[in-house]
């Protein structure tokens, strides 16, 4: 393994929370920080999912990968999630020298859930203006709390309809699931306005849930004049990489990720 593996405790408005830190053994200058958030429908995961997701390949290409033991809805919903996650990107700025990450190259990234948040972090970020994020990679994330033609009905493997609307009932309690009160921070597709959030990367799979508010997302970035990529692979499995990993399918997946990492870690870095 040429990365070490490191627990802390940092502070938060809701008091001591718990982060997973992996860091390059022997990194002679400064390397991407990549604030990584697990899925799990928002109820669900721990922050040792990175070693199963793509996060693990960050860590293996020399990035510092950051993620964070953000409370689940079942416990506190919208907004504590969100607050976490978005308290880490701020330690992880402030953090940077002593973390070895290069601050021009701060990345965001997640699965489903967790691609949800890493969605709404960018968004806020912009809107703040207090982190300049380079880049983000929300894995099929989970964006819309309103159901679209993929996630109505549908039946897929992992992930369904059903359980989608429990965790987004779950997430959101207290506030209704047609839009009307739902913040972008909560429900990203709600933001109709994309312009000036970082270059993007992900994928999904062509039959499960998260697919048309995935293309909604990387169509929309496109249209504000965001470079943003999105593969679609076959199959109905939400979150097949991680479930399947030794399949043809998943290994190709994992490739084009690191594939588009590698670029992203030579292209796209944002000043603070």
């Amino acid at each position: 393994m040429n990365y070490r593996i490191e627990y802390r405790k940092i502070d938060v408005s809701a008091g001591r929370m718990r982060v997973l830190i992996l860091k390059p053994k022997n990194a002679s200058v400064k390397v991407p920080g990549v604030l990584w958030l697990h899925g799990g429908g928002y109820a669900t995961g721990v922050p040792e999912m990175a070693f199963m997701s793509r996060a693990g390949d960050l860590a293996k290409m020399g990035a510092v990968v950051v993620s964070p033991a953000y409370r689940l809805s079942w416990k506190a919903p919208y907004p504590a999630a969100f607050d976490d996650c978005y308290e880490t990107l701020l330690w992880l700025k402030g953090n940077a020298d002593e973390l070895g990450i290069d601050d021009s190259r701060i990345y965001v990234g997640g699965e489903s859930a967790g691609g949800g948040l890493a969605a709404a972090v960018c968004l806020s970020a912009r809107d703040r203006g207090d982190v300049k994020i380079a880049y983000q990679m929300p894995l099929y994330p989970m964006l819309d709390c309103v159901d679209t033609a993929s996630s109505r009905d549908n039946h897929g493997r992992v992930w369904n309809t059903k359980r989608n609307h429990s965790a987004w009932k779950m997430y959101l309690k207290g506030l209704s699931c047609d839009r009307k009160d739902v913040p972008c921070t909560a429900s990203p597709s709600r933001c109709d306005d994309l312009h000036g959030l970082p270059p993007a990367y992900t994928f999904v799979c062509e039959g499960e849930p998260f697919l048309d508010e995935t293309l909604a997302y990387v169509n929309g970035l496109k249209a504000a004049g965001v470079r943003a990529v999105c593969r679609v692979y076959p199959g109905n499995m939400h979150a097949f990489d991680m479930m399947n990993p030794w399949s043809k399918l998943s290994k190709d997946a994992a490739h084009d990720f690191r594939r588009a990492y590698r670029y992203a870690e030579k292209h796209f870095s944002a000043e603070q």
